[in-house]
């Protein structure tokens, strides 16, 4: 592979990343490594778009890793994944196979490609019970004043926003050691698609989406024993829905809030994207609506 010790795909939401990803891995006999921050739980796929069938190419699994690695309920964080993502990424390597880390999540993959120096941050029972009650637009506010880098793309709900707090203000009294990780050397695909193109394929998943059943999806969660908190935790369709379910919104709100939300996901996504460039890694966008074929020849041609 020359220089290049793996390849990055990132994309928006709806911005065809996977199949994209999957396609190219049956051409390379490559192995995918997802970088989303939802899809390591169990029993949470529609909401969490795993869309599985990608992963069967004429025929053939593209055998893919951290996705459905813990239940519905925990709270995995970054720290765990970059652990994760190194035992999977020097297994594959060992194997003489190419990792292809594929998602939208950008702290996820920027932490790996950088080689992010990162903590184990305890639960802080004072600091959640200091912001307890505070709005998520008041949590931003005091999260903003914080230099260091942490993920805005995620932060949807007040308990994400007190976790970045949480984190932050660890960090202030341990300082981080050494990089634990060596930065990745990786080829950096950026899928772009064009802004009304990708708010109209938004529009139109989570239609499909909920008519493939994503409220009972979420009602089977919540059927488990996993208290509603929890779900409203991983922000977006299981925040919504599950305020649905409480009837807390009628299913008309839980729609028009959810596609908003989703809208701005995917703009932040963006957002972090352009900033990962500007803190020196390179990306090659391709255009999302160029063929398939014609995107993996262009793939090719960057690594030779």
């Amino acid at each position: 592979m020359n220089n290049y010790d793996s390849i990055t795909i990132i994309g928006p939401t709806a911005s065809g990343k996977t199949t994209f990803a999957c396609q190219l891995a049956h051409n390379l006999d490559a192995e995918i490594i997802s970088g989303d921050s939802r899809q390591v739980y169990r029993s949470m796929d529609i909401g969490t778009g795993k869309d599985l069938d990608d992963y069967i190419v004429d025929g053939k699994a593209i055998p893919y890793h951290l996705i459905d690695i813990c239940d519905a309920g925990e709270k995995y964080n970054i720290y765990e994944y970059q652990h994760d993502f190194h035992k999977v990424y020097t297994d594959i390597k060992n194997r003489n196979k190419l990792p292809i880390l594929c998602g939208g999540s950008g702290l996820y993959i920027e932490s790996v490609l950088k080689g992010y120096s990162l903590a184990n941050v305890p639960e802080n029972k004072e600091l959640r019970k200091k912001y307890e009650g505070k709005s998520l637009s008041e949590l931003e506010e005091i999260l903003s004043t914080y230099k260091a880098l942490h993920n805005k793309t995620d932060v949807d709900t007040a308990q994400r926003a007190i976790r970045a707090i949480e984190i932050e203000e660890y960090k202030k009294d341990h300082p981080l050691e050494q990089n634990e990780f060596p930065p990745l050397n990786s080829l950096i695909i950026g899928v772009d698609i064009d802004r009304e193109l990708r708010r109209q394929k938004i529009s139109k998943r989570l239609k499909d989406r909920l008519e493939e059943g994503m409220i009972d999806e979420v009602k089977a969660i919540l059927a488990k024993g996993i208290v509603p908190e929890d779900l409203i935790y991983y922000g977006l369709e299981y925040k919504y829905v599950t305020l649905y379910i409480l009837n807390q919104l009628s299913y008309q709100e839980m729609f028009s809030q959810l596609e908003i939300a989703i809208h701005q996901f995917a703009k932040r996504q963006m957002t972090w994207f352009r900033g990962m460039e500007k803190r020196g890694l390179h990306i090659h966008w391709m255009n999302a609506e160029l063929p398939i074929e014609e995107r993996i020849k262009m793939v090719m041609a960057l690594m030779k």
